[in-house]
């Protein structure tokens, strides 16, 4: 016959471990201070030992002269009893499905994003009852009735004990119940020749005793074919032919509500509330809407502070920006938005150090700006600096050079004059660039610079994760 298999999870000695850690911190008082009034407290020990050589001759510090010093908690078990009255189906297997959050081992972090997934099958576990008796040791009436009064409260009826933080393991809770008090070891007349007394308390656990689990890795889905012919009901160029599965996908947004992210706070807009400007660009007006969140996250469950995500789709690329998402403390149209920024479009262009009308400021103290220096970089907006033959005197280099740029051009100083180093008339396509004085990034949109990612997203460019 083959060997079982063997394993030893430690699960009555974490029990034991917890009823040493019930009674490690008990103290008795012998006397006060003669000076300050304060009280002498002693700590009193605990120590399991059962009814075996070696554990009395530890207690006796390996000698038969020697008894062990008071005051004393000691404890051991005295039965284990199969639970009959708390059977349960012995052959049910329960199944759970775990899903651990993403561990960065570069940072030592858990990270936002699912991490490793695992299905736990588990055996119906054991019952037993566990039968405990605990000595007190006291020299003296005193330090027993001390003991004991701070013991004896504690249990009406039980004390309820953890052998494990696993959230999964329901076993690890149980209670230490007491049955029965003997309040001494001595019988009378006492005599003179033991000096210590024992006091005994017995108490009683409903414990468990599982079985090992199976554990098993998820595995991940990468596709999923909804249908396996195509318009002309050939299934062969269907199931190759990726696009036509996979690659073009419809997304649906109840009622057609859009949100609105401006700054760090989203707003929740009817189509109603969206207007065309003369370009014909959808653009929100300022949206005296009345639109509740809570209406709208209610349909779906229920929103963690901090925790829940909105997923805004980048409409130039196949990114998504994340971030959590949280009530608003006084205005219910508005949830708080903070955005993940690993999840921002990395920047195209260095960083410049501000936004300036050119017009209106330049560098130098008299200008409004900081001196003039080599790997200064600004963004221009509403005006140009003129021409060759008119120049804004404050971007002249130092051989008397003009710049000659225009509205949302990037410019950089080389140490001896200005140079165009972004010519936005000549550039369309996406560009990302951060201002380092307000630490906001905008995004060339072949036209004007805008906020990267704030702004209106209509259905189906955004979602709630809750």
């Amino acid at each position: 016959m083959a060997l079982q298999q063997f394993f030893y999870d430690e699960q009555i000695r974490r029990f034991l471990l917890q009823v040493t850690r019930v009674f490690s911190n008990f103290q008795v008082e012998y006397g006060r201070d003669a000076d300050t009034n304060a009280k002498t407290l002693y700590r009193v020990p605990v120590r399991y030992g059962d009814a075996s050589r070696q554990a009395a001759t530890i207690m006796q510090q390996n000698s038969a002269n020697s008894l062990p010093s008071t005051p004393l908690i000691t404890f051991h078990v005295t039965n284990l009893n199969y639970a009959r009255d708390r059977i349960q189906e012995p052959y049910f297997v329960e199944k759970q499905n775990v899903r651990q959050r993403y561990w960065d081992t570069d940072s030592e972090s858990y990270e936002t994003t699912q991490g490793t997934a695992f299905t736990i099958e588990k055996l119906m576990p054991v019952p037993y009852d566990l039968e405990i008796n605990v000595d007190i040791w006291t020299s003296n009436t005193n330090q027993k009735l001390q003991i004991l009064e701070q013991i004896l409260t504690l249990f009406n009826p039980g004390l309820e004990i953890q052998s494990t933080d696993n959230f999964i393991d329901w076993t690890s809770l149980s209670v230490m119940y007491l049955e029965q008090v003997t309040w001494s070891s001595r019988s009378i007349p006492q005599g003179t020749d033991d000096p210590i007394d024992i006091a005994t308390l017995r108490f009683i656990m409903p414990i468990w005793i599982s079985p090992p689990a199976k554990v098993k890795k998820l595995g991940v889905v990468q596709k999923i074919i909804a249908s396996v012919f195509d318009a002309s009901g050939d299934y062969t160029d269907a199931i190759y032919d990726n696009d036509l599965l996979m690659g073009t996908r419809q997304k649906f947004t109840p009622f057609n509500y859009q949100t609105l992210l401006l700054g760090n706070q989203l707003q929740v807009l009817e189509p109603s509330a969206v207007v065309l400007n003369d370009q014909g660009v959808e653009v929100p007006t300022a949206p005296p809407s009345n639109l509740m969140w809570h209406t709208v996250i209610d349909l779906y469950g229920s929103m963690r502070n901090g925790i829940s995500q909105v997923r805004l789709d980048n409409p130039y690329d196949d990114s998504i920006i994340v971030g959590t998402v949280a009530y608003h403390p006084t205005d219910d149209r508005f949830l708080l938005f903070t955005v993940d920024t690993d999840t921002i479009p990395q920047n195209t262009l260095n960083a410049v150090n501000a936004i300036v009308d050119p017009q209106r400021k330049g560098p130098g103290t008299t200008a409004g700006l900081p001196a003039a220096s080599a790997g200064q970089r600004y963004l221009f907006i509403t005006n140009s600096t003129g021409s060759a033959t008119g120049n804004a005197e404050a971007w002249r280099g130092t051989d008397g050079s003009p710049l000659v740029a225009n509205a949302n051009d990037i410019v950089e100083y080389d140490g001896t004059r200005w140079n165009v180093i972004f010519d936005s008339s000549n550039i369309s396509s996406v560009q990302y660039v951060t201002n380092l004085t307000t630490s906001v990034q905008y995004r060339w949109a072949g036209g004007e610079w805008l906020k990267s990612y704030e702004g209106l997203y209509p259905e189906g460019e955004w979602s709630l994760v809750l």
